[in-house]
């Protein structure tokens, strides 16, 4: 009973310890923007939520009313997935606050395990499926009410079985993050996966235009294989009871109920040993006998100081081990092998889209400037505590953000190169207008872009942990404000290019764009040239962030 009583206390401590938090933050600017900025993005969820529940309540409703209870599976294969995918392809948007900072209190286990839990259950992935779920269940229920009790058991295993998947998922890649090497190798497959993924929908399209009996088979055969994992087995639980068929409902039910606490179990070997006090490092063991090196020279840079220099080197040699760079160099060339083999190929003679491949060198451009986002507005989320360092050294915080923008420069300059080569080979080398056109519009959205990036590094720093797994990498209004700077130059550019076909003379959008990149290019020396005194104002602010642990 006493054991029962301190658990509830600690639960109830820590709520109203976040909820302290919360309120604190308010007290600041940023604390204020930031929830403006998450309202608006949960007002945007909340919506595409309510969409969701009404179409899943309805598709559900109208099975079971139907007597084809045993396709409720396509609805819930689509939900595990969203709560699976949506964690790690959208970052910005999730909020799972670090658990393992309650580890300096005295926590029991229990307590500990289930706070880990709640986190899980409040990110936006875990909310909007579990709204689908009982979506799933309203619409099972208003058509038969006689297996409301069932349905909702049956749903609600399930809804615990993607909540402890994820956790686990998220847990046991953390594990391996938290060293470089193994770091580096998750990397390399997470990189493969990713660009893999992309290939499903251009290969099926293909297949699907040349069925063959070998085709059938495996279809035959995934159908068989997706019954025994989890979103066939609750549908299929769900759909046995209702056409009378008690006992193998409930065997489905047990199978779902044994793969969820053997996730669990997985889960409870990470969470138990990282309770216990395990702390992986990256540090390597010191060596018996000291190496002698020999002296370095750092790079030199024409044109630039030893400073600017210096911090081009550091950040190219830092992303030159992450995956972050490689990703950034190879997704655009690689959606454009995806559009290359998708429904534009089968198209490519018709006369509405023979100038359309014309346009893939500037949205292979556009596309690698929104890649590179994710560097950008939060260029010194990676230094961490080492921003100190940038303080301490006589280089101006100017140089420091110029050495940052030149790294950022050479990757957009490297990703336009590979993209012009990519088009040439896939359709064709691109006329003199489009390429100039595309090179001035990049004059005028790169400096825009690199203006609003570094005032918002400094005025909504994020540290970021190249460690953790399924954390914001940006702050959510720095989210937002980027989402609103890309809109601003796509739509400029998108416009551009319309004015330019329009009246059959791409050179006016160069005209365009090189008026355009005047402003830009003085609005960017500008900022630059008051970056000093701005990181002064803001190191406070900054250095507390970025030094958190």
């Amino acid at each position: 009973m006493n054991i029962s009583v301190q658990r509830r206390g600690q639960l109830r401590a820590i709520a109203n310890l976040r909820w302290r938090m919360f309120v604190n933050g308010l007290r600041t600017t940023r604390g204020k923007t930031e929830l403006v900025s998450r309202v608006i993005v949960t007002l945007a969820f909340a919506f595409g939520g309510f969409g969701g529940f009404a179409a899943a309540a309805g598709v559900a409703w109208w099975l079971v009313s139907e007597n084809k209870a045993q396709f409720l599976v396509a609805l819930l294969w689509p939900i595990f997935f969203f709560w699976q995918v949506f964690p790690v392809m959208a970052t910005a948007f999730t909020n799972n606050p670090d658990s393992s900072d309650l580890l300096r209190f005295p926590l029991t286990y229990r307590s500990y395990f289930v706070i880990r839990l709640a986190y899980g259950f409040f990110d936006p992935a875990s909310a909007l499926g579990s709204v689908g779920l009982f979506g799933v269940f309203l619409g099972v229920s208003i058509a038969r009410p006689s297996v409301l009790p069932w349905a909702f058991v049956v749903l609600t295993t399930f809804a615990l079985f993607n909540l402890v998947l994820m956790q686990t998922v998220f847990a046991w890649v953390e594990r391996w993050l938290a060293q470089r090497r193994t770091r580096e190798i998750l990397g390399v497959f997470f990189i493969l996966f990713m660009l893999s993924f992309q290939l499903i929908g251009p290969m099926t399209q293909r297949f699907e235009r040349r069925p063959s009996p070998q085709l059938k088979r495996a279809a035959e055969i995934a159908g068989q294989v997706q019954g025994v994992l989890p979103p066939g087995l609750t549908g299929d639980a769900i759909a046995q009871v209702l056409h009378g068929e008690y006992m193998v409902g409930f065997t489905s039910l047990l199978f779902l109920a044994t793969l969820t606490i053997a996730i669990g179990y997985l889960l409870h070997l990470r969470l138990h040993r990282q309770f216990l006090g395990e702390n992986l490092s990256e540090a390597a063991a010191r060596p018996a006998v000291a190496q002698v090196q020999s002296v370095q020279m750092g790079w030199n840079l024409p044109g630039f100081s030893p400073s600017v220099a210096a911090v081009f080197e550091k950040e190219m040699r830092y992303l030159g081990r992450s995956g972050p760079m490689l990703l950034t160099l190879i997704m655009p060339i690689f959606m454009l092998l995806i559009f290359r083999l998708g429904p534009m190929s089968t198209m490519r003679h018709s006369t509405v889209l023979t100038r359309a491949p014309n346009m893939a060198f500037p949205g292979a451009v556009a596309y690698a400037l929104v890649v590179l986002t994710n560097l950008l507005y939060n260029s010194f989320g990676g230094d961490g505590a080492g921003v100190q360092f940038f303080y301490a050294s006589p280089a101006r915080f100017r140089q420091i953000v110029l050495g940052k923008n030149l790294t950022h420069a050479a990757i957009l300059i490297a990703d336009t190169l590979l993209a012009w080569i990519a088009v040439s080979f896939f359709y064709g080398p691109p006329t003199p207008a489009i390429s100039i056109a595309t090179l001035t519009g990049l004059l005028f959205a790169a400096p825009l872009n690199f203006t609003a990036g570094n005032l918002l590094s400094i005025y909504t720093p994020k540290k970021r942990d190249f460690a953790t797994f399924g954390r914001q990498n940006a702050s959510q209004t720095t989210v937002l404000a980027s989402l609103g700077v890309q809109l601003v130059t796509v739509g400029i550019g998108a416009a551009a290019f319309m004015i330019g076909r329009l009246y059959h003379n791409l050179w006016i959008a160069t005209a365009v764009f090189v008026g355009l990149s005047v402003i830009s290019i003085s609005l960017y020396v500008t900022v630059l040239g008051r970056m000093d005194d701005i990181a002064i104002d803001r190191r406070e602010t900054l250095i507390a962030e970025l030094c958190r642990a």
